[in-house]
């Protein structure tokens, strides 16, 4: 390989992950500084167009499948409704929408071009969004429904993408056909991903070997992918399948798969989502440049006006989708007694931000297809856009909206403080059946640690009701036992490193004990 070539490929990553860390640090949202910096670099650097079958099988399968695994299969299937409308009726509404605003503002070009860049510019991307909400505490339910529609509705755009490009090359497709071509593609993805599922699961189980079954999880994304497109269905409706299935199987593994699968899955996300977004900004030169400036004024009015299409398109959706069905059906009023507030509706409406798929399905248009430089133009003016009007400015409407999570954060303490207690109550009875039993023959200095230890985990659990503090703001208990563990595990670390320095143990020793004092670590900060 040319150096230069190599050096180019290690630079991009490399200097992702360095914003990603900075904005990290600084507690800026990541996502929208590695756009800019991408955006500042991008006269700077070697032209480079965006590969979409990189995007669509080295980045999408990945992070679809952590975003499945890290979601609840239960919480999910509790806002199915809402998920549905956004991530199907909304990317339809949008698709139809924005196609018909560009047909009109550029009537030269085919209505099935100007159909497939509303295909194209209509899924939101909600990492970051997600991100945002995460951080400034918005309540469970809006956060389950925007990663619902983020694993979903890429499925329903692609799919509606490759019917228009088909359309605007000739190739006869008809309502009927688009109707059945969809359906086929996200049944058939489902079912894929259900059996895959189901084999996984009986694989993974079978093997037993945390460090084994984690490469699996590693591989299964892309296989997962590939086994749907190949049968010409949707890849990304089976991923996010198989994700949730194994996901909600994943506590009945060993600890040891599930702790180096959240690990894993973490640091993949962050090389991932950096590198995308980063690309995303990079792809400002080509695309401008590609287009042809003679009339300034056209192509920018043009954008400016696919970009408000595109952001109030979702606006004008999610309020009577969210307030009609309740009006028609009594069965949705009876399933769902309390109203969603509008602060939340609001959220929800503005959580509009489109990402690189987008910029993946523009790239993949056939290099003949009609107005494709100007395509890619507003595509790229619709996800720059969004992400910086919309991206900047979330966090400030969450805030000004006051909406927070801190009844359901405290309703999730007390059901944790009594599971504890619960799952604590049946460890020492369990205990007690032992050594009446006399299958565990053990000194009574043994039970009473074991008692005392399941014991401090339930107390642990009722003090983080209080925030660690008792009456009149002193340290409870298990915050003192805590603060002086800590310090002593410190002090046990730097004996084994300057024992490991002196020669007097070897390093695969001084692994061994720091894995063990790293558990016990986690376990503390966990608690």
């Amino acid at each position: 390989m040319d150096q230069s070539i190599a050096l180019q490929l290690l630079v991009v990553p490399v200097a992702a992950v360095a914003v990603a860390a900075v904005s990290r640090r600084r507690g800026w949202p990541a996502p929208l500084l590695l756009v800019l910096a991408g955006l500042v670099l991008s006269p700077f650097v070697p032209e480079y167009a965006l590969d979409p079958e990189i995007v669509l099988l080295v980045f999408l399968p990945p992070l679809l499948y952590s975003a499945a695994i890290d979601s609840s299969y239960l919480g999910l299937k509790a806002v199915r409704r809402p998920v549905a409308l956004l991530s199907v009726g909304l990317v339809l509404f949008s698709t139809l929408v924005i196609g018909w605003v560009v047909h009109l503002l550029l009537p030269d070009l085919p209505p099935a071009a100007a159909f497939a860049l509303g295909a194209i510019v209509a899924p939101p991307d909600a990492v970051a969004a997600v991100a945002v909400a995460r951080r400034l505490g918005l309540p469970r339910k809006v956060i389950t429904i925007l990663v619902g529609e983020s694993l979903f509705n890429d499925a329903t755009a692609l799919t509606a993408y490759r019917v228009a490009v088909a359309a605007a090359l000739g190739q006869g497709i008809t309502w009927l056909g688009a109707v059945g071509q969809f359906a086929y593609a996200a049944a058939g993805g489902a079912a894929i991903g259900l059996v895959l599922a189901w084999l996984l699961s009986k694989i993974l189980r079978a093997l037993g070997d945390a460090l084994v079954e984690n490469t699996v999880m590693l591989l299964t994304p892309f296989g997962v992918y590939l086994a749907a497109e190949l049968a010409h269905t949707s890849g990304v409706v089976a991923v996010v399948v198989v994700g949730l299935y194994i996901g909600h199987r994943l506590p009945r593994s060993g600890f040891g798969t599930r702790l180096l699968s959240g690990a894993v899955w973490k640091v993949m996300d962050f090389f991932l989502e950096s590198v995308v977004f980063a690309l995303i900004g990079l792809q400002m030169w080509p695309i401008v440049t590609a287009l042809d400036w003679s009339e300034p004024l056209e192509p920018v009015g043009t954008a400016l006006a696919v970009f408000a299409a595109a952001v109030l398109v979702r606006g004008v959706w999610v309020v009577p989708a969210t307030y009609l069905p309740r009006l028609l059906f009594p069965g949705v009023r009876r399933r769902e007694p309390e109203a969603p507030s509008w602060q939340h509706i609001t959220i929800v409406g503005w959580a509009g931000m489109r990402g690189v798929v987008s910029l993946a399905a523009a790239f993949a248009v056939p290099e003949d297809f009609p107005g494709r430089a100007t395509l890619l133009f507003l595509t790229f003016t619709v996800v720059i856009g969004t992400l910086l009007l919309q991206g900047l400015s979330f966090p400030a409407l969450i805030r000004r909206l006051r909406v927070s999570n801190e009844q359901e954060a405290f309703a999730d303490d007390l059901a944790e403080a009594g599971a504890q207690q619960a799952a604590a109550a049946a460890a020492l009875a369990r205990l007690d059946e032992l050594v009446a039993d006399g299958v565990a023959d053990v000194h009574r200095e043994v039970v009473e640690q074991l008692r005392l230890r399941a014991e401090r985990r339930t107390l642990s659990a009722w003090e983080r009701l209080g925030g660690g503090t008792g009456p009149g703001g002193e340290d409870t208990p298990g915050t003192v036992y805590r603060r002086l563990r800590r310090e002593m595990l410190a002090a046990e670390r730097e004996v084994f490193v300057r024992l490991r320095d002196e020669r007097r143990i070897d390093d695969e020793v001084l692994r061994r004990v720091m894995h063990e004092l790293d558990f016990e670590e986690a376990t503390l900060e966990r608690d």
